[in-house]
C-alpha cells in the first residue's frame, strides 16, 4: 500500500513537473534527447522531464541599439553615429527553427550586421550628405539587413538612424554658418518689408496727387461750363450789348466787395440794372405820371 501511494505521488510530481505554458507572445521548440522533436504553439503543453527540453523565442518586435561609433566620412571627418533596428521573428515553424538553428545569436548578429553595414554606407558620403539622407541611409540599412538575414527566420521591421554628430570644432563651425545664413535670411526679410512700406506710400502719394489733379480737372472744368453758359446768356439777351456786359461784369465784382460806384444816370448801364432788378429808370416814370 505504501508503495503504491508512492509511486501516485512519484506519477504525480512527474506530470507536474513536465508541464509547459507557452504564452501568446513566444513559440516553442521541443527537444528529445538533444534532437528537435516538435513545435510548440502557445497553449499547454507536456514534456516528458529529463528527456524532453523546450526553447522558448519571443515573436514580438524587439529593438536592438547598434550603439555609437565613430564613422570617418567621404570628406575626413570623424562622425559619431548611432542607429536603431527594429525586428522580429517570424512565428511560423521554419522562422522559429532558423532562428536557432542557423545563427548563433541573432541579436548579437544583427548589432554587429547593422554596425559594420552604416560604416560601409557612411565611409562613401560627406558629412552634410550624410547628415541630409538619412532616409536613404536608413532604407539602404534596412534593405542590407533583410538580404543578410534572409535565412535567420527574422523580419527587419525597419531601420533609424538616431544620430550623426560630427566633431565639435566642426560643429561650432556649422552652427556659425547656420546663424549667418539665418541672419542673411532676416535681413532680407526686413529689407523687403521696409521696400514694400516704402512702395506703399509711394503708391499712396500717386494716389493723392491723382485725386489733386482729378480735383483741379473737374474745376477748370465747372469754371469752363460757367463761361460757356455766361457766353450763351450773353449772346442771347445782350446781342450787341458786349461793352454794357462787360461794365455790368465789373460793377457785379465790386459789389462782392462792399464798393460803391458812382453810375451816370441816363447810361444804358442804369437801364440794364433796372431792367435786371424790376425797375424802371425815373426819367420814364416821371413822364409816365405827367
Amino acid at each position: 500500500m505504501n508503495i503504491v501511494f508512492l509511486l501516485v505521488i512519484v506519477a504525480v510530481v512527474i506530470f507536474f513537473s513536465g508541464i509547459r505554458i507557452v504564452r501568446p507572445t513566444q513559440r516553442g521548440l521541443i527537444e528529445r534527447l538533444g534532437k528537435y522533436n516538435r513545435f510548440a504553439q502557445a497553449g499547454f503543453h507536456w514534456l516528458i522531464p529529463v528527456i524532453d527540453k523546450m526553447y522558448l523565442v519571443n515573436v514580438t518586435e524587439q529593438m536592438v541599439d547598434a550603439e555609437p561609433q565613430e564613422i570617418i566620412t567621404n570628406d575626413n571627418l570623424n562622425a559619431k553615429v548611432d542607429a536603431q533596428v527594429y525586428f522580429k521573428v517570424k512565428a511560423d515553424e521554419e522562422s522559429v527553427k532558423n532562428c536557432q538553428y542557423n545563427v548563433f545569436n541573432y541579436q548579437y548578429q544583427i548589432v554587429n550586421l547593422a554596425r559594420t553595414t552604416l560604416r560601409n554606407i557612411i565611409g562613401t558620403l560627406t558629412l552634410k550628405s550624410a547628415n541630409s539622407e538619412r532616409g536613404k541611409i536608413n532604407s539602404e540599412l534596412h534593405k542590407v539587413l533583410m538580404e543578410e538575414t534572409n535565412s535567420w527566420g527574422i523580419e527587419i521591421v525597419r531601420t533609424e538612424l538616431k544620430e550623426i554628430d560630427p566633431p565639435k570644432d566642426v560643429q561650432e563651425t556649422m552652427n556659425k554658418v547656420v546663424k549667418a545664413e539665418n541672419e542673411k535670411i532676416s535681413a532680407i526679410d526686413f529689407a523687403s518689408a521696409v521696400e514694400t512700406v516704402a512702395d506703399g506710400q509711394k503708391r499712396a502719394e500717386i494716389k493723392k496727387a491723382e485725386g489733386i489733379k482729378q480735383a483741379r480737372i473737374l474745376e477748370a472744368e465747372g469754371e469752363a461750363e460757367a463761361i460757356h453758359l455766361v457766353n450763351e446768356a450773353a449772346d442771347k439777351y445782350f446781342v450787341g450789348n458786349a461793352q454794357v456786359l462787360r461794365r455790368l461784369e465789373m460793377v457785379e465784382k465790386s459789389f462782392e466787395h462792399n464798393a460803391k460806384i458812382v453810375v451816370p444816370a441816363n447810361t444804358e448801364l442804369v437801364n440794364v440794372i433796372g431792367e435786371m432788378a424790376g425797375i424802371l429808370p425815373l426819367k420814364n416814370a416821371k413822364k409816365e405820371g405827367s
